[in-house]
């Protein structure tokens, strides 16, 4: 077994939060890959297939420009400000 340690990479996030979008977001829903639900959630089309954002989660922009969500906790454990 080895070890791999993840690179350093500065990504984009955002809070979401319902009904209080960044307008940084606004091309993800032109381009249909960021969805509004009406019951708050949403929806990110991902490389693995239709993935649920709540509000509380974070949506980050991976290096290759993709969007993901991510639960709090797991943001926090991952990612510091830069």
């Amino acid at each position: 077994m080895a070890k791999f340690r993840k690179k350093p990479a500065v990504i984009d996030a955002w809070l979401y939060r319902q009904g209080e979008q960044d307008a940084d977001l606004a091309y993800a829903v032109i381009d249909g890959r960021l969805r509004y639900a009406e019951d708050g959630t949403a929806l990110i089309a991902t490389r693995e297939g239709a993935m649920e954002v709540k509000p509380g989660d974070y949506i980050i922009r991976g290096v290759q420009g993709d969007l993901y969500p991510m639960p709090p906790d797991i943001f926090a454990a991952t990612y510091e400000a830069a």
